[in-house]
């Protein structure tokens, strides 16, 4: 006797899932809609549950959802995800094309400054920094180093805003133009300082620092406000103190 031939929500999934952005999350693909990704396959465990939560979250999106989501058994939906989000809701989407990305980044003039990310070691904490991003409507976030910006763990992490600003994976050699503002203890007090709208604000990895290849390309060490015998700052808080810093327009 032959096995049932899988739904078309399952097939699709398959097909598609090597090659696309996991959404995990209802917020995630809420905000991923809101910024116009393509978004092939969507699921729920619970489809009524997720409308409703639509209904209360993101009307915005409400019919979109509608048309999209596909209810699944929960063991389907495990099988799609690494680790399963309370809402139940997941969904692929196509990643965005470098080229455009690139594009945007190099752009100028700029209207808000792009951020690096120096060689970083951890997914959440990039996704953190996305997320940030967007909400500051930052140009973009770039990463060196070998970590990967649409990892779905980062994804999962920025909450599907990586739609909402161009991320991509650069060496140092390709950072967009503009001034060089990177964090660092020695640096002068960002405080005193006006950060332009083309900045390129170069944040080093949790743990090392600044690289020596991009502190050879920056124009300006910055340092934030840091009590004594405080070593330092989660990677997202530096992130989020300069660009409010950006944001006032100060000295």
């Amino acid at each position: 006797m032959t096995a049932p031939a899988p739904d078309p929500a399952t097939s699709a999934w398959r097909r598609l899932a090597d090659t696309s952005v996991l959404l995990d999350g209802f917020h995630a693909l809420k905000h991923a809609l809101r910024f116009g990704a393509e978004v092939p396959v969507a699921v729920a465990t619970d489809r009524r549950a997720a409308l409703a939560l639509a209904d209360d979250l993101a009307p915005d999106v409400r019919d979109t959802l509608d048309a999209l989501l596909t209810e699944v058994p929960e063991g389907t939906y495990r099988s799609f995800v690494p680790r399963p989000h309370p809402t139940g809701v997941a969904a692929l989407a196509v990643r965005p094309a470098r080229e455009a990305n690139l594009r945007h980044l190099a752009h100028t003039p700029r209207t808000a400054p792009v951020i690096v990310l120096d060689n970083p070691r951890n997914l959440g904490n990039a996704g953190a920094v996305i997320r940030l991003a967007a909400g500051f409507g930052a140009t973009g976030v770039v990463t060196t180093g070998t970590l990967d910006p649409w990892h779905p763990t980062a994804v999962r992490a920025g909450a599907g805003l990586h739609y909402a600003t161009a991320v991509e994976r650069l060496t140092v050699a390709e950072l967009p133009p503009g001034p060089v503002f990177a964090l660092d203890p020695e640096g002068d007090d960002i405080r005193a300082l006006k950060l332009p709208d083309d900045a390129v604000l170069a944040f080093g990895s949790e743990r090392t620092g600044l690289s020596p290849e991009l502190r050879a390309q920056t124009d300006h060490l910055v340092s934030l406000p840091m009590r004594p015998q405080v070593s330092s700052y989660n990677l997202a808080t530096s992130v989020a103190m300069t660009l409010y810093h950006w944001t006032t327009g100060a000295p």
